[in-house]
């Protein structure tokens, strides 16, 4: 008795689970592929992308560094860079609400679904290409870090480990934004919200000051939300010891993520296709 092989299609034609899954994959990688190439063909676009995290650096470190005390080992700067790191991946967002939002405008998005492709392909080809840019920022942000003093002090897996971390929360923050650019659909619009929910998360947190120094009621929410709890569990991947210990703020920064995800994705899919 011999073995027959699965068909590559299924009885009524269309093709298989595999197939499909293939084609996704092709599909979502040739829009990363073109939005990666609008990226690089637009210097200014992609030096700003960049001066805006080092000015923050030079800035904090410079300017403002001498102003604020921190129990730190290394000083100042070592406890600057986790948030300088985790403000660039979240500032990454940006990009991929205002980018949706223009694609939407002109009809581009409109032109993509009509073409024999992946429906995902359009969301999922712009968050891998925005995941992409944010990693290449971080890591010129961090080799500016190292310029202006800062040392990794616990070691080269937990430094991967804050690098992951950061690109993670920054993925979760472009979740966000591509459910935003999609619901509002507008370019000025879009921009301005982001202003208004993002600029007090990063910096109403341990980013770039320690919550003692805040009043006491700014410290209870600044204490209890996503950006100080991926800061806090980044500082301790990059200095360890015990004043900065992993396993709470890892936890909870972990269960945050988490919960954008499953609270954004299924919105930010829903925008997409409601927007066609």
């Amino acid at each position: 008795m011999t073995a027959i092989a699965a068909p590559a299609t299924l009885p009524s034609g269309q093709p298989g689970l595999v197939t499909r899954a293939r084609w996704a994959v092709t599909d979502t990688l040739t829009i990363t592929r073109r939005n990666l190439l609008v990226w690089m063909r637009v210097p200014a676009y992609l030096v700003f992308t960049v001066i805006q995290p080092v000015m923050f650096v030079l800035l904090f470190r410079y300017v403002f560094g001498g102003a604020i005390p921190v129990n730190t080992p290394g000083g100042y700067v070592n406890f600057l860079m986790p948030g300088i790191i985790a403000q660039t991946a979240a500032f990454a967002c940006f990009s991929t609400a205002i980018g949706l939002a223009q694609e939407l405008k002109k009809g581009v998005i409109d032109r993509l679904r009509s073409m024999p492709m992946a429906r995902s392909a359009v969301l999922a080809g712009r968050l891998v290409a925005d995941s992409a840019r944010m990693l290449l920022t971080i890591l010129i942000i961090i080799a500016v870090g190292y310029a202006v003093g800062f040392r990794f002090l616990n070691g080269f897996g937990p430094a991967v480990g804050m690098v992951v971390l950061a690109t993670v929360f920054g993925i979760a923050f472009c979740v966000i934004a591509a459910y935003t650019g999609l619901a509002i659909g507008d370019e000025e619009s879009v921009q301005a919200f982001g202003l208004i929910w993002l600029f007090p998360l990063t910096f109403v947190s341990s980013a770039f000051v320690p919550i003692s120094s805040m009043p006491g009621w700014l410290q209870a929410f600044a204490e209890h939300q996503p950006v100080t709890q991926v800061v806090d569990a980044m500082r301790a991947l990059a200095l360890g010891g015990p004043q900065y210990p992993l396993e709470p703020s890892l936890w909870q920064s972990i269960a945050w993520l988490a919960g954008i995800f499953a609270v954004f994705s299924p919105l930010a899919v829903r925008a997409y296709r409601r927007a066609a």
